[in-house]
């Protein structure tokens, strides 16, 4: 609850993870700094559209796609554009809408009685983003030459390749699908939704420091 009240008295939801990314070096294991700094070099390198892939596109590859396009805007990376999508059609979980609202994100939605609806959210510093479950491959997605980052260990292994990427990283985050239902669920997926959101600033970070470099 204090870091959903800090998140909103700063306006801009991911300008309040400065310091937990600057922690991520120390944060994170080697293996896994590896895969931010190789995603950041991509980026650093002019590959501007990411598109981050899990099994449903419900959870993690949307936190992934809000959040990393939150940090680019906020690190002047104004030519980046995140999206998400899965190996399968469900819906955007609410659960994970809820966390992200508790952390300053606005959202309305399309039609709130479909199965799947479109989500708008929006949040100070980064235009309207429209969320909802899509395959990866979706026509609302980049078709080639994109990152494609595999934000699930099932994706991860369901797509060796992924058709028009040009770049695969793998980046799994732990699902915090395993709290719903139970009393700490608001925490985890908080939780979870912080831990992505510094890594993404991370990221952005190193890109935009790569990029100012001679």
């Amino acid at each position: 609850m204090i870091l959903a009240l800090m998140l909103l008295l700063s306006g801009n939801p991911i300008a309040a993870f400065d310091a937990a990314a600057r922690r991520v070096p120390a944060d994170v294991p080697a293996e896994r700094l590896e895969e931010l700094d190789a995603l950041a070099a991509e980026i650093a390198a002019g590959r501007n559209e990411v598109v981050f892939i899990c099994t449903h596109n419900s959870r993690r590859s949307h936190l992934a796609q809000l959040w990393a396009q939150a940090a680019a805007f906020h690190c002047g990376l104004n030519d980046v554009r995140t999206f998400s999508g899965g190996t399968e059609v469900t819906a955007f979980n609410p659960r994970a809408i809820a966390s992200l609202e508790r952390m300053g994100w606005q959202v309305s939605t399309a039609e709130p009685d479909a199965k799947n609806p479109r989500r708008f959210l929006s949040a100070e510093g980064v235009p309207v983003q429209a969320c909802w479950s899509k395959r990866y491959d979706d026509a609302a997605n980049p078709q080639k030459d994109f990152i494609a980052v595999l934000t699930c260990t099932e994706a991860d292994g369901a797509c060796p390749v992924v058709f028009g990427a040009a770049a695969r990283i793998s980046l799994p985050f732990v699902d915090p699908k395993r709290a719903d239902g139970t009393p700490d669920e608001a925490a985890v997926y908080d939780a979870r939704s912080s831990a992505i959101a510094a890594e993404m600033l991370y990221v952005m970070q190193r890109a935009a420091a790569l990029r100012a470099k001679p």
